[in-house]
């Protein structure tokens, strides 16, 4: 969850034309707490919901909101755009992973 909040929260304020340390101070923290928040290694974005919100002139539901589809991407001024291909690619690999894990342990089982 933090790393799709982070993606959000870097997708709103590059489209606000926002550096991290002018988000950082709106919200009273520095930077580098800011940054956590953005990588998705920090989830103290939950304890400044509301003022963030008011930055990005968004409801906390919009920003809570797992569901993310293309058009809602593109609507972001095209600062990122993810097209379907790259997501089916990553799907792909994900899958043959898990598949190598899997045959991985069961050749593990049988030694």
């Amino acid at each position: 969850m933090n790393i799709l909040i982070g993606n959000k929260l870097k997708i709103l304020r590059k489209n606000k034309d926002m550096s991290q340390e002018e988000a950082a101070d709106y919200l009273h923290i520095s930077q580098s707490a800011y940054a956590r928040m953005e990588s998705g290694e920090s989830s103290s974005w939950a304890n400044h919901i509301f003022r963030i919100c008011k930055i990005f002139d968004i409801t906390p539901e919009e920003l809570l909101k797992t569901e993310t589809n293309r058009k809602e991407i593109s609507s972001y001024d095209g600062v990122i755009q993810i097209s379907d291909d790259v997501i089916e690619k990553y799907e792909e690999r994900i899958k043959d992973l898990k598949k190598i894990i899997k045959d991985l342990k069961a050749n593990k089982k049988q030694q």
